[in-house]
């Protein structure tokens, strides 16, 4: 599981004032589509160390000699804690989201 965030390179040359968004061209940009395609790349991540751990655990169940204990406990491991910052990112942005809700107009 690898949760790495790529450092963003194309910054433009000045930031935009307050009120005026950048061009659309550059929105998307090249690392990923952003925010969105940042939690997408964490999502799969998590999704991969959950489904790698099952496997595991059912080859540890099935007696496969080739798979050992130690490295079924550390994808279980794994996968909790991806599930846990996860639930935690999820939490944050639904308390984002009532925060901003909740703003006076």
């Amino acid at each position: 599981m690898d949760l790495k965030l790529l450092p963003i390179t194309s910054l433009p040359a000045s930031r935009p004032t307050a009120g005026v968004r950048p061009a659309a061209s550059g929105a998307s940009g090249a690392v990923g589509g952003g925010f969105s395609g940042a939690l997408k790349t964490a999502l799969n991540s998590v999704s991969a160390a959950q489904n790698e751990s099952t496997r595991l655990q059912k080859e540890v169940q099935m007696e496969n000699p080739k798979v050992s204990l130690e490295e079924t406990m550390v994808a279980i491991q794994k996968a909790q804690i991806g599930f846990a910052a996860t639930l935690n990112v999820r939490n944050r942005m639904v308390q984002a989201y009532t925060d901003i809700m909740n703003m006076q107009v």
